[in-house]
């Protein structure tokens, strides 16, 4: 099954994720960064979004963003063509920079927002590339705490929640991300219905409500159909993934399922888990190693686009 189609309506609240296709490098100097930035500001005031906090690391961005009448669909075409295209010919490229489809999950902005820009803000000090985010230059975390960069998010907006005194603000938000420093990645921000949304039953009833679409509540792929592409993808024996031995090859497998059933397919740890008769916290473990090997071996990264790229044409 291809992936739904997005979904658009003045308001909606988007957290985006964008990486380099087969996770390459999309910056690779200092001046990469700015050249992001400076794109992002240009949409913001042609397309009349919404920034509420973005992060770039060096394979992938995150975007919080709210949009108005221009689509979603629109801004991030526009921002990634003409990043790729100066990109590609700064350092003599060819061919896609970004993997082919961004993430946008369509999130509740009352039950979500605030956690959602203490986990982009974060993303620098869970990758290990610095240990608290205010060292970190290419997010919008500066900005909150007023540490002279230009103003490019709607961070006024973010710190009213904490005090009406914009100092006491800053402070009160300082403290509220400073809460999270040690919490690892977030699933629960991917666990998404009918693959594209973040929030609970009544958030959907009010998302059909604005655009009289049919949304189902069941993960579009099945987990044994997950378990049977994986399996025949890696060329390991299925047996070793349900196996009660702990043999490193069906630990590994399982964690690879868990990982692609979890962040494409939308299915539970708890389910994965109890599928293959495993205690979930444990899954949340391979998963958790599943992404770093991503992040550390692009052999391994291109075997996982691979993979995606067979589970979204189920």
């Amino acid at each position: 099954m291809a992936r739904k189609p997005r979904i658009h309506f003045p308001g909606a609240f988007y957290h985006v994720i964008a990486r380099g296709n087969g996770r390459q490098d999309i910056f690779l100097e200092q001046a990469d960064y700015h050249q992001y930035v400076n794109l992002l500001q240009e949409y913001k005031q042609r397309f009349h979004f919404t920034l509420y906090a973005y992060v770039l690391m060096t394979n992938h961005v995150h975007l919080l963003i709210e949009v108005d009448e221009v689509p979603l669909s629109r801004i991030m075409q526009n921002l990634q063509f003409r990043y790729t295209r100066k990109f590609n010919l700064k350092y003599n490229k060819d061919g896609h920079l970004f993997q082919g489809r961004y993430k946008a999950i369509v999130c509740d902005m009352d039950a979500y927002f605030l956690e959602l820009t203490a986990y982009i803000h974060l993303n620098p000090v869970r990758a290990g590339m610095v240990d608290d985010p205010a060292k970190y230059q290419w997010s919008s975390y500066q900005e909150y705490v007023s540490l002279g960069k230009e103003c490019l998010v709607a961070k006024d907006f973010v710190l009213s929640q904490f005090a009406r005194r914009k100092a006491a603000a800053r402070h009160a938000y300082e403290e509220f991300v400073a809460q999270h420093l040690n919490e690892g990645h977030r699933e629960d921000f991917y666990l998404v219905k009918d693959q594209r949304f973040l929030g609970d039953d009544e958030f959907l009833d009010t998302i059909r409500e604005k655009t009289a679409e049919k949304i189902s509540l069941q993960n579009s792929i099945p987990l044994n159909k997950v378990v049977e592409i994986t399996v025949a993808t890696l060329g390991i024996p299925a047996q070793l993934l349900y196996s009660t031995s702990r043999g490193r090859q069906g630990a590994w497998g399982r964690s690879i399922v868990g990982y692609v059933a979890n962040k494409l397919c939308g299915h539970q740890n708890k389910t994965i888990a109890d599928h293959f008769g495993r205690d979930p916290s444990v899954f949340s473990k391979g998963i958790n190693k599943v992404e770093q090997q991503i992040n550390a071996d692009k052999s391994f990264a291109r075997l996982i686009s691979k993979l995606e790229k067979k589970l979204t044409h189920v």
